[in-house]
């Protein structure tokens, strides 16, 4: 009996060896993305009034978890039955993607002054609607960075037992979620921390300094995840394209992977932006027209 006892323990350590390694592994391969991921989402999760900042990360990272217990199945059952559909999925993906990409530089550029002139109660008055969009929107780009997550997570473990990949993908994608928001989480509630440490140094002393250098840190990082943010959604966007497009592939094959993907999803995003555009002002010409109709 102890014999027995010992040789299930055995193999329960050495399945545990198995899941930790193809894990890790997976983890590994996916350090990009997750990097991508961790830009993107930030920039998406701040920008709120310091007491909606948690309630808003909460909610993304819920529609986050929701997505991947929906996207974990229909991969493997894909990856299964129809391959190809997985890679239909990541173009139309990326070019959701390289569009918001895109949309967001042109607004900054285009739209700038109009947002400063906008009568500050109305920006009141819209708060709730607005919360409501930005958090729809992040949760659809995370729809599509897990979706990459779990695709490349998959990749590392289509040679081992069922069991495996489904834990492998799954534990991943578990990491991918609490670690990603984890982070971001920290980032947005840095002044708080940093104001709690001024209450109680008075301001001085190392404590004090730390508590100054947190305030004073959150707009800089604020700005530069917004600008980081950006041009990962144009390289991951970018990225997808050049590694499931073979002409693209060796197209860019002399310039470094970076630089292909920034100028990949800049393209991509351009075209998508323009076709939306011209989308938008045949449905307002039409909608012109028919009111005029009906008035007439």
């Amino acid at each position: 009996m102890p014999s027995g006892l010992f040789a299930l323990l055995d193999d329960i350590g050495a399945l545990m060896d198995d899941m930790a390694l193809a894990t890790k592994v997976a983890t590994q391969k996916t350090a990009g993305i997750l990097g991508d991921d961790l830009a993107v989402n930030a920039e998406k999760s701040i920008g709120f009034v310091s007491s909606r900042e948690l309630p808003v990360l909460w909610a993304i990272t819920k529609g986050s978890l929701l997505n991947k217990v929906i996207i974990i199945p229909i991969v493997f059952v894909l990856n299964v039955f129809l391959p190809v559909a997985i890679i239909i999925v990541l173009m139309i993906g990326g070019g959701y993607l390289a569009y918001e990409g895109v949309e967001k530089i042109v607004e900054y550029f285009f739209h700038k002054k109009h947002k400063k002139e906008e009568p500050v109660q109305e920006v009141h008055e819209k708060d709730t609607q607005s919360e409501k969009q930005k958090i729809n929107s992040a949760i659809r780009t995370d729809f599509i960075l897990s979706l990459e997550i779990v695709i490349i997570a998959l990749s590392t473990v289509l040679d081992k037992e069922l069991w495996l990949r489904i834990v492998t993908v799954s534990a991943v994608a578990l990491i991918a979620t609490v670690g990603v928001y984890g982070i971001v989480a920290l980032i947005v509630r840095m002044d708080d921390a940093g104001l709690k440490l001024i209450s109680k140094t008075g301001g001085k002393g190392l404590g004090g300094w730390i508590g100054k250098v947190l305030v004073k840190s959150l707009p800089v990082i604020i700005k530069m995840l917004s600008v980081v943010g950006t041009i990962a959604l144009l390289m991951v966007a970018g990225g997808l394209f050049l590694h499931n497009v073979a002409f693209l592939h060796h197209l860019f094959e002399s310039f470094p992977e970076t630089v292909a993907s920034l100028l990949i999803g800049l393209v991509v995003g351009g075209i998508v932006f323009f076709l939306v555009w011209i989308v938008k002002r045949l449905i307002a010409t039409l909608v012109g027209r028919k009111k005029k109709v009906s008035k007439a």
